[in-house]
């Protein structure tokens, strides 16, 4: 199965390419999925999974704007600033060009829609 995934924000679409790791193939078998993301800290947005997925937690240090997290073993975290954190967070995925992301996110809540990406060549 393929790990490249659309994340639609509003009228505004991004790449991304999930982890290769168990937690984001866990969250592939919930796709497609319609989060209504709430807003934290200015800098992300969040969505608790109605069921855990499984962890593999880290410190990155720096979150990267277009990161998607697992904080705890089910709340979703997309990052659209990029920052220093001391949270340790397992990784589902990134943006590949983050660019526009802030933008889409705005300062309030908001409707994300995730889907497996299909290539046609």
């Amino acid at each position: 199965m393929g790990r490249d995934i659309t994340i639609r924000i509003g009228d505004m679409s991004f790449s991304a390419t999930l982890a290769d790791n168990d937690a984001a193939r866990a969250f592939t078998a919930l796709l497609p999925l319609t989060m209504q993301m709430s807003e934290l800290n200015g800098n992300e947005k969040y969505y608790y999974l109605d069921d855990s997925l499984p962890t593999e937690t880290y410190r990155l240090g720096t979150i990267q704007a277009g990161d998607l997290m697992l904080y705890g073993s089910s709340c979703v975290v997309l990052f659209y600033e990029t920052f220093s954190s001391g949270y340790n967070y397992t990784r589902l995925g990134r943006i590949d060009d983050p660019e526009g992301l802030d933008e889409a996110a705005g300062s309030g809540d908001v409707e994300v829609r995730l889907e497996m990406r299909t290539t046609s060549e």
